[in-house]
């Protein structure tokens, strides 16, 4: 993996072309898209938007602690994931989809 610092990223020259990322239309998007095959699949259908764990943890208005000892999981744990170093593994990111849909009974549930 390459390092670069800010100041590096900030000064060096862009790869995507803006004009014709400006200039493609929602029928040029289709287009792509039935030439990938994907044409009758609808791209909204089940999407959910997934808060991140920093963004539940403000909403409920939990410190870290807090949060990490409601969920029964180590500290580190907590804040690897909200730091982005360590991604959530498939059961973690069901536990906060569930307490994302339900906090009260999620945690309360976790509490007994």
């Amino acid at each position: 993996m390459a390092r670069m610092t800010l100041d590096e990223i900030r000064t060096r020259a862009s790869t995507v072309d803006r004009a014709k990322v400006d200039a493609t239309t929602e029928a040029d998007i289709e287009a792509q898209r039935a030439a990938d095959g994907n044409a009758d699949l609808d791209g909204t259908v089940g999407a959910r938007v997934v808060e991140s764990p920093r963004a539940l943890r403000v909403r409920l208005g939990m410190t870290q602690p807090e949060m990490a000892a409601a969920l029964r999981i180590p500290l580190g744990t907590w804040r690897n994931w909200e730091q982005g170093r360590v991604s959530l593994e498939p059961a973690a990111a069901a536990l906060l989809r569930v307490v994302s849909f339900d906090a009260d009974l999620a945690l309360t549930a976790l509490a007994t």
